[in-house]
């Protein structure tokens, strides 16, 4: 049986990946093709397919314990900001009691109760399976998933809802997959980090010409 080299992973080892705290995210279409609108004078236009992804993470809190930070969609690339909130109470300082605040978009909501960035920690439990559960109110049942599972459940509902309407509505295929095998992370350790990147999304679309993940700016890795 033929040995295949095995995929390189760029998480950091040593890092619990379901610890509260702000992560910035970006994922890429596959090839990184421009399936989700058009920078038209400076401001994105969401299509069709950019409507379905903006929808679907609008609806992340309601099936994983996460906050909603910053998020901006591109042509062929996603950035996010988002907190990981186990506790299920919102403040990150472990008295979850059940009564979840689910979604929180503004920056007054999230920062308010004081900045907690995540943190490395050894000895790593074991991953739940990837996808997105079903929605359960209840605090005591719901697993500690990491931003791994979450990026993943966002990937796997966004490539499903994507190719109901390739056949449904006529949206562009692609190619094998509709987004890259990987993501960028980076893990928020400071409220400087926090502006920073908050800054950086905002401002993305007046960027797409000098933007990395441009087509005309970048050579696709096929």
């Amino acid at each position: 049986m033929k040995n295949f080299p095995q995929r390189k992973s760029i998480r950091l080892k040593n890092c619990d990946y379901s610890e509260n705290g702000f992560y910035y995210v970006t994922v890429c279409t596959q090839n990184r093709e421009c399936l989700f609108g058009d920078i038209i004078d400076r401001k994105m236009v969401l299509n069709g397919a950019g409507k379905i992804i903006q929808n679907i993470w609008e609806l992340l809190p309601g099936h994983y314990s996460v906050k909603l930070d910053a998020f901006q969609i591109m042509p062929n690339h996603v950035h996010f900001i988002i907190r990981m909130d186990r506790d299920g109470d919102g403040d990150g300082d472990g008295d979850g009691d059940g009564a979840t605040t689910r979604v929180a978009r503004t920056r007054g909501d999230i920062v308010g109760a004081g900045f907690m960035p995540a943190r490395p920690r050894r000895g790593m439990p074991a991953r739940p399976r990837r996808g997105m559960p079903a929605r359960d109110d209840r605090a005591t049942t719901r697993v500690a998933r990491t931003l791994g599972d979450v990026v993943g459940g966002f990937k796997s509902i966004t490539s499903v809802e994507y190719i109901k309407n390739v056949k449904k509505s006529g949206w562009k295929p692609f190619d094998r997959r509709l987004w890259q095998r990987n993501y960028y992370e980076h893990i928020v350790r400071t409220e400087n980090d926090l502006d920073r990147i908050r800054q950086y999304i905002k401002i993305n679309p007046i960027r797409w010409s000098r933007d990395k993940n441009n087509p005309h700016n970048c050579k696709i890795d096929l």
